[in-house]
């Protein structure tokens, strides 16, 4: 496991949820942290504004949040957002909006943390933040798990390019998990419990699950262009499966 205490971190999407978690935890390891938001608060060191969807915007909120750290060492390129919509009738403006934030804003901010990470000479290590639903194939969301696979694609060829740097690049998926992004899915009745029922280890993921994920992937030295899945099971169930009839009873058949 790699020693943390005094190094320097950035991650996205920091003012709340999994990314806020992440900085907590950071820091509880001595890491100094700044956080990019569109709203910047939080419990960084240092907040920065910044849209990850526009490329001036993450370079120069890049630029001033590793100025005022000093130099980076990790990076967590964590900010998107949801989106539901059908490929019969959804907008192009919603699909470019997923699409940019969750796919091209990845790209944007691990570009520039890797420059900042190869320029501090030390190497590092970048984690994204990806999805089960870019491993599975979820209906009513295409845009989102096209967005999130290409995040899984991304961190490979990235892995490969910036290994020369010692920047080792991975991403966590995680699955349902209990954040704001998740609010607006309280409306609909039952729809907790049917994830929960349909997760192997039987709850939802909390931040806390995600942010063990992430601070392992930060440490794992031998480990790099890899997503893990985060999701309690979820990405290992089967289209097959019946509720309620385990192994024991199907091996009884």
């Amino acid at each position: 496991m790699l020693e943390l205490a005094g190094k320097l971190a950035l991650v996205t999407g920091g003012a709340s949820g999994i990314g806020a978690g992440v900085i907590v935890a950071l820091q509880a390891q001595g890491l100094r942290v700044a956080s990019l938001d569109l709203q910047p608060g939080g419990p960084a060191d240092v907040r920065v504004a910044c849209d990850v969807a526009d490329e001036q915007s993450v370079v120069a909120a890049t630029a001033d949040a590793v100025g005022q750290l000093g130099g980076l060492h990790y990076a967590f390129c964590n900010a998107g957002v949801a989106g539901m919509g059908s490929i019969l009738t959804m907008p192009m403006a919603e699909y470019d909006r997923v699409m940019n934030i969750n796919l091209r804003g990845v790209v944007l901010t691990l570009r520039e943390a890797a420059k900042a990470i190869r320029d501090s000479g030390q190497g590092g290590a970048i984690v994204c933040t990806a999805s089960s639903a870019g491993i599975m194939a979820d209906i009513g969301m295409v845009h989102y798990s096209l967005a999130k696979m290409g995040v899984r694609q991304l961190v490979r060829v990235a892995a490969r390019e910036l290994a020369v740097h010692g920047i080792r690049v991975n991403a966590v998926a995680p699955g349902p998990t209990v954040t704001p992004m998740l609010d607006g899915a309280a409306e609909m009745t039952g729809y907790f419990e049917h994830l929960a029922a349909i997760t192997p280890l039987g709850r939802l993921g909390t931040v806390e699950d995600i942010v063990d994920a992430v601070l392992a992937l930060f440490a794992l030295k031998w480990v790099t262009g890899q997503t893990l899945a985060a999701d309690g099971g979820v990405t290992v169930c089967s289209s097959t499966d019946v509720p309620g009839i385990d192994a024991e009873a199907l091996a009884s058949w």
